[in-house]
């Protein structure tokens, strides 16, 4: 959030002085007050240089975060004539099955695998077909007009969310820059570091603040008749402040979807018993005798199989409502499956299990039932993509985006104003570490080897950079020491 840079340029009027090194957070002098001032002054070197080599990552994360809180309304541009359907007059619907049927019948090389259903006018039913040679986790989504069960057009579909290739595309830039696995480690990098760059400049801001006397109005906001780099610096701790729940948020749905730190939380997950329940296996009473019959039997048995229509009209007496999605049977004989799916908040995303011989449900899983975990696993990764609550949603996201940018241009800036060049030198003393008493670098280490076992990423690179830091300390230690000697 901030590197607590203050810096004089010309015409500029000078910002007050730092209080003296022995001073801590509240004022006391001593070694408490002494540790505090070294540790600060680590965890300034630490938030500076994590700007300048980790921000690019964010500052690509941020970008094209802001593009995909975008892509729900391209999609709804580019792909309106699949996506939508004229209301007639009466507005009747066909049956489902008819729709389905239509949809098998355009493309015969695929197999049913879902049937996404809408319960708002002039939105289209999507079949979801299985076609061989298509990549991984894409459908084939053929849309149907509900009305004259007409196909208005085909594209792939993509993912639980099924996006449409523009989203797709929008998406898959956000995870990878669409260099497939290796790509994914920029995302997992910006996540890991957001919480320490974030936190770490929290306690910066809320210490600077503290020691400078300054008003609550000048810690939550921008300082009024600020200069320069003063002003900079004021936008980049005030609105870091404000974006930093947010922000945190994201990064922790965000690394779910990551390589190394993603397997981690899936073990905490089953742990705490947050995983997301399903819904139990159930499987027709009829399955068991598939293949034991004769043609007469084997017709008999077809006739009795139950139709979408007979299935949704199932599910729906057992109260679920709203759009909905009907899984096909994986197997001849096993059940289907009906999901509400509706993302919005008050969220509808009961499910339940449908014989295909009685169209009797069998089984069912209301959501109010998950553990609280799950639900809070569901509505975090929901609000990640912009689903939880519509357009209000995707805007907040927007907002978050263009708030990271912009703090990130603004640590830019500081450092710009104060880079070696211009005579500033290191902008904070090497080796604060080494000088730290043991009472606080062991807890310190507890917390950072916990970390990086956790974010494999983070802990590696955090590794590093506090052993280059050690080894430059004592490097210029040395030369130090070799120049008052030959003095």
């Amino acid at each position: 959030m901030t590197s607590d840079i203050e810096i004089r340029t010309a015409n500029e009027p000078s910002l007050p002085p730092e209080p003296p090194e022995p001073t801590g957070p509240t004022g006391s002098t001593g070694p408490s007050a002494s540790t505090w001032a070294t540790l600060r002054a680590l965890l300034l070197r630490l938030h500076f240089y994590a700007g300048i080599l980790v921000a690019p990552f964010l500052l690509v994360a941020a970008t094209t975060g802001l593009l995909y809180a975008a892509s729900f309304q391209l999609e709804k541009v580019v792909h309106s004539h699949e996506l939508t359907a004229p209301v007639p007059a009466g507005a009747q619907t066909v049956p489902l099955a008819r729709q389905v049927a239509a949809a098998t019948a355009a493309h015969p090389e695929g197999t049913v695998g879902a049937v996404r259903t809408s319960d708002e006018p002039g939105v289209t039913t999507q079949v979801l077909l299985d076609v061989p040679g298509m990549a991984e986790s894409t459908r084939l989504a053929v849309f149907v007009d509900p009305y004259t069960g007409q196909v208005r057009g085909s594209l792939e579909s993509y993912g639980g969310s099924g996006a449409l290739p523009v989203r797709t595309w929008i998406s898959q830039l956000h995870r990878h820059l669409h260099l497939g696995e290796p790509g994914r480690v920029y995302s997992e990098m910006a996540a890991s570091w957001l919480w320490l760059v974030g936190l770490g400049g929290l306690v910066l801001w809320l210490s600077r603040r503290h020691r400078s006397g300054r008003r609550l109005r000048r810690f939550v906001a921008p300082e009024r008749g600020a200069r320069g780099s003063r002003r900079t610096l004021s936008w980049h701790g005030s609105v870091g402040l404000w974006a930093l729940v947010g922000l945190l948020a994201l990064s922790a749905t965000g690394l779910t979807w990551s390589k190394y730190a993603g397997a981690n939380v899936d073990v905490l997950q089953r742990s705490l018993g947050w995983s997301t329940p399903s819904l139990p296996a159930a499987s027709g009473d009829h399955a068991e005798h598939g293949g034991h019959g004769d043609d007469a039997d084997d017709a008999e048995g077809a006739a009795r199989v139950a139709d979408a229509d007979q299935v949704v009209r199932a599910a729906t007496g057992s109260g679920l409502s709203g759009p909905l999605e009907i899984v096909w049977p994986a197997e001849p004989g096993s059940s289907y499956v009906v999901k509400e799916n509706d993302r919005l908040w008050p969220q509808r995303n009961d499910q339940v299990a449908v014989d295909p011989a009685t169209a009797g449900v069998t089984a069912e899983l209301r959501f109010e039932d998950y553990p609280i975990g799950a639900k809070l696993t569901r509505w975090g990764i929901d609000g990640h993509m912009g689903a939880l609550f519509g357009l209000a949603n995707q805007i907040l996201l927007a907002v978050l985006a263009l708030a990271l940018i912009s703090v990130i241009v603004w640590g830019y800036r500081m450092w710009w104003l104060r880079r070696p060049t211009r005579g500033f030198g290191a902008p904070y003393a090497r080796g604060g570490l080494r000088r730290l008493p043991l009472v606080v670098t062991l807890p310190l280490a507890a917390v950072a080897i916990a970390a990086g076992v956790f974010l494999p990423l983070l802990g590696l690179s955090l590794l590093a950079f506090l052993v280059v830091d050690v080894v430059l300390a004592r490097v210029a230690a040395s030369r130090e020491r070799v120049s008052r000697t030959a003095g």
